[in-house]
């Protein structure tokens, strides 16, 4: 018998599976082990609920119980730290509440938020650095706390009620839907929906295509003079917000 297998043995005890913790823990002790048992799940309840605090508000204290608990047999903790734990969660809401979609968006831009907080610092490019840039071979960097959600609900006007502590709106599916998008500017998380093309534009980015052929695909969009204004219109609003990390150019 092994510490390793004893620590395996006690994880699988406090997650329910099948273990006799007779063989480890004699008759005296054994009423200690429904202490940890319980302290468990209220841990990890009390984790989720730090994370997901407008989604705890929209469904409320019972509600949001549950389905904590849910979550917490069916993904126990895998990660180093508890702060990694809520990864997930907005699909078991999505599986518990599939005529309310807002709830799992609500749980998702909650997970997005957090996440954001805690990605690693960085400087954005700022705007009198454009100037030097040869826009013909310039490839654009984002900032490494961007994420981008499905946005099929007003989930965002309701959290932005709770953050200022109104009466959030009735949920509604929205007439078209949009991307929800997330960042950190300095030690602020952000978030705002955005359209169908600015969300393939910001894949573009991302997946290292160069402005030109950015302004070449929305050229082929929206025409010439459209393309070539709406493309100057989305750098100048990722500038100001802090979306860009970088501007790389080939060293000529």
């Amino acid at each position: 018998m092994t510490l390793a297998t004893l620590q395996r043995s006690f994880r699988n005890w406090l997650t329910d599976v099948p273990v006799a913790m007779e063989v480890w823990v004699d008759g005296d002790a054994r009423a200690g082990l429904d202490i940890y048992h319980n302290a468990y799940r209220v841990q990890l309840v009390e984790c989720l609920k730090d994370t997901f605090e407008k989604t705890l508000l929209w469904i409320g204290d019972d509600a949001f119980i549950n389905a904590a608990r849910t979550h917490i047999e069916q993904t126990p903790p895998s990660g180093w730290t508890l702060g990694v734990y809520g990864k997930g969660f907005d699909q078991t809401l999505a599986s518990l509440y599939p005529d309310d979609p807002e709830v799992a968006e609500l749980a998702w831009l909650d997970w997005a938020l957090s996440r954001a907080f805690e990605c690693a610092d960085c400087v954005p490019v700022a705007a009198d650095a454009l100037t030097a840039v040869d826009w013909d071979q310039a490839v654009l960097v984002l900032i490494p706390s961007i994420q981008t959600g499905l946005a099929r609900t007003n989930a965002g006007a309701i959290w932005s009620a709770l953050e200022a502590e109104l009466t959030p709106p009735d949920a509604t599916l929205l007439p078209t839907p949009g991307t929800m998008l997330v960042w950190r500017k300095d030690f602020t998380p952000c978030f705002r929906t955005i359209e169908a093309i600015e969300q393939v534009a910001l894949e573009m980015v991302g997946s290292g295509s160069s402005f030109t052929a950015l302004c070449m695909s929305l050229i082929e969009q929206l025409g010439s003079e459209a393309g070539i204004a709406q493309a100057g219109a989305m750098l100048a609003e990722w500038i100001d917000q802090g979306l860009i990390l970088a501007i790389n150019q080939p060293e000529k």
